[in-house]
């Protein structure tokens, strides 16, 4: 019986190397960087379920300023329990939560938060406690290498990510009479890929309405 073939990182760059037909090693250098240019690209026109993430912690009192999580890419919605009951702390803009609450030194019970930068959350007003909060954000990828064998990609979107990697040899390899070809495949992929992902988006909305 032949066991089902499942892409690695190993097997992608072999797959990389075979179908650019180079073995030089400044073609082979390259090819990491190939595949995480493809893996932005990808993450990048699609928001997939394997990597919507819930994650709970505490804030600071007297701290407005919040860390995101590793990977964070994100946000869909933000929550905080306060006294065992959870309210929504909702977005808004940066200039929103300044004029909203403009000495930062007063505290009360976060309402809004918005993106600081892109590895922080500001809320207003002040946390006045370390209030526990919960929030549900798109993730990153962990993204492939030699330690990294297989992630959300190598499972369920191989093929663009083959696709992906070539075209993104492509300025590297210069006038190569298969671009065409290779992006005509990496399209059809990528709109049955977002095609399903609008259907999920679809099936999460409609379960949230009969709820």
């Amino acid at each position: 019986m032949t066991t089902a073939a499942v892409m690695t990182y190993d097997s992608l760059v072999a797959d990389i190397s075979s179908y650019l037909e180079r073995t030089d090693a400044a073609t082979l250098a390259k090819i990491p960087t190939f595949i995480m240019l493809a893996e932005q690209i990808i993450a990048s026109q699609i928001k997939f379920l394997g990597n919507l993430t819930v994650n709970t912690s505490n804030m600071v009192a007297t701290q407005a300023i919040i860390d995101k999580p590793a990977r964070w890419h994100k946000t869909v919605s933000m929550n905080i329990t306060v006294a065992g009951q959870r309210f929504p702390v909702l977005l808004r803009k940066y200039e929103y939560l300044r004029e909203y609450w403009p000495d930062a030194t007063d505290t009360d019970v976060p309402k809004f938060y918005c993106d600081y930068d892109y590895t922080h959350w500001l809320v207003a007003p002040t946390p006045a406690d370390d209030y526990n909060f919960e929030v549900l954000y798109y993730e990153r990828v962990q993204p492939l290498d030699s330690s990294n064998q297989t992630n959300w990609f190598t499972t369920y979107a191989p093929q663009a990510l083959l696709y992906g990697s070539l075209l993104q040899a492509m300025p590297f390899l210069k006038n190569d009479a298969r671009i065409a070809m290779w992006q005509q495949q990496y399209d059809l992929i990528m709109a049955t890929l977002k095609a399903e992902d609008q259907a999920r988006v679809g099936d999460r909305q409609t379960v949230a309405i009969d709820s």
